[in-house]
């Protein structure tokens, strides 16, 4: 096979091309998509496929994940190689548990085409039986979305689908319909129309598949390796994170590295859904390559992994923002500066634009940075107020009451640079050595005086960690270089976002 070292290694090139509308047209009467690698990638007979089904479910190694599962990233391979973690993947969700729809998202690896194709024709046949296509769904996408369609041919050869619905009918007690889409190029534009689409639908009541293979062709060492990579970026739920992690891993000279997960742009769409909700964390399930099968290869495998998102109860949510949020705390503090200095007056936010984590009270620090040099920096550890409202109110006393600088004026608008810290709660520390430098910022107090250092002060002067302590309390504190020894110490930890620096 003709190697290319690529982000699309395994799915095609991100050219488009369009086809005519005869070919997206829906047929007369209901045409159901029949078996395409029954016998290949499966078994061909049902009593087999039902025994093997049964096998790899003993066989499975599922997660004790508490919340319902709401999306499900599973590997599309043949079942000897990737039916394990396949079926760890589904036996992680309890069997009765209720959806009203599966929606199994998958990249095309044979037709190409631009946009996403639905299967609205018919329902989809295994040796297993009929899996109901919800076709008014299905339509409702057509109608509604012009990149959305029914391409008989995006359906027809593609294996990532068919796959995964003998696992569907195999583990649950009452099979819901499915809403099977085939995504026609790997391209981030097509994951974020695709996901705004289906975003009504992402919600608690419906599962999504994820239909992916990880790491193609690479020694086994190699594999584990990248594919870690790639999934601890998916664990994150930042889809920027794990778009430069796939570009990491596309740019190093790995050997036999086709790509680094062949269904990306599928994942892709999972994440800038998963993204905006707040209440679901994605979790492992299971890593396996196909070098762990009786009939593998070391010397040339596929990853695999299930990875799960399930919801989360409020009280073990991580604090953390998303991109959204983080975009909306941005234009929050400038068009509050802008206002401010121009006025003396504070914008209003309106409430409906603010999530419960922007509402949350939470510490923040807010820098600004002109021609690459600070220029006012203030924060609140201990807020009685929203996490919005300490930013507005950070925004401001670092632009005016910052005692290094003089206050911000007008003319100097234009070349600011914001940069938010949102801090986690302050944490008590007995030793210095648990202080870690560039991971936590630190915080000391002693007789009435306080001082701390942001996280992102260890990158920037090289100090260690006893030097920023050391500094800390001299010229932070004012209790003198050795004061920390004697001062309550507290760490915390930042998310740290800000505007593109000005030129």
């Amino acid at each position: 096979m003709k190697r290319y070292n690529s982000l699309f290694g395994c799915l095609f090139t991100a050219l488009l091309f369009a086809f005519g509308n005869s070919e997206a047209q829906q047929p007369a009467a209901p045409v159901h998509r029949q078996p395409a690698f029954a016998g290949t990638f499966y078994p061909a007979a049902k009593p087999a496929l039902e025994s093997q089904l049964q096998k790899l479910f003993q066989a499975a190694k599922p997660a004790d994940l508490a919340g319902k599962i709401q999306t499900l990233i599973v590997p599309h391979a043949g079942y000897v190689y990737s039916g394990v973690v396949a079926a760890s993947g589904y036996k992680t969700i309890p069997v009765d548990t209720p959806y009203k729809n599966i929606f199994i998202i998958a990249s095309s690896h044979r037709e190409q085409f631009n946009g996403v194709s639905v299967y609205s024709a018919g329902n989809y046949i295994t040796p297993l039986g009929e899996a109901r296509v919800n076709r008014e769904i299905a339509n409702t996408l057509i109608s509604s979305h012009q990149n959305i369609f029914y391409y008989e041919k995006a359906h027809n050869r593609e294996h990532s689908i068919e796959v995964q619905i003998p696992f569907i009918q195999y583990h649950f007690e009452e099979v819901p319909p499915i809403v099977p889409l085939v995504m026609g190029t790997s391209s981030l534009a097509n994951a974020r129309e695709l996901a705004a689409a289906l975003l009504p639908y992402f919600t608690p009541e419906n599962l999504f598949i994820i239909s992916s293979d990880f790491s193609h062709y690479p020694s086994y060492k190699d594999a584990i390796r990248i594919d870690k990579i790639t999934a601890d970026a998916i664990l994150t739920k930042d889809p920027e994170k794990f778009y430069n992690a796939l570009r990491k891993s596309s740019g190093k000279s790995v050997k036999n590295l086709s790509t680094p997960s062949c269904g990306w742009s599928s994942i892709m769409t999972m994440l800038y859904m998963a993204d905006r909700r707040e209440d679901m964390e994605l979790s492992p399930v299971l890593y396996r390559n196909s070098g762990d099968s009786k009939v593998g290869d070391k010397e040339r495998v596929v990853g695999y992994w299930a990875i799960a998102g399930h919801e989360i109860s409020p009280e073990d949510r991580p604090f953390a923002l998303n991109s959204h949020e983080k975009e909306l705390l941005l234009d929050i503090s400038r068009s509050t500066l802008e206002s401010y200095i121009s006025t003396g007056e504070l914008t209003e936010i309106p409430g409906k634009s603010l999530t419960s984590t922007l509402r949350h009270p939470a510490g923040a620090f807010v820098s600004l940075y002109m021609g690459g040099r600070l220029r006012g920096c203030i924060g609140n550890f201990s807020p009685d107020k929203p996490l919005y409202a300490v930013v507005q109110e950070m925004t401001i006393a670092a632009a005016t009451h910052d005692n290094r600088f003089a206050p911000v004026e007008s003319t100097e608008l234009s070349y600011i640079t914001i940069e938010i810290s949102m801090l986690t709660p302050l944490k008590k520390i007995n030793s210095m050595d648990e202080f870690q430098p560039g991971l936590h910022g630190i915080y000391m107090t002693k007789d009435g005086r306080s001082g701390t250092y942001l996280p992102q002060v260890a990158e920037q002067t090289g100090w260690s960690a006893e030097d920023l302590l050391g500094h800390c309390a001299r010229e932070k504190a004012g209790i003198g270089w050795d004061g920390w020894k004697e001062a309550d110490l507290y760490v915390y930890e930042a998310i740290i976002f800000g505007e593109e620096k000005k030129k």
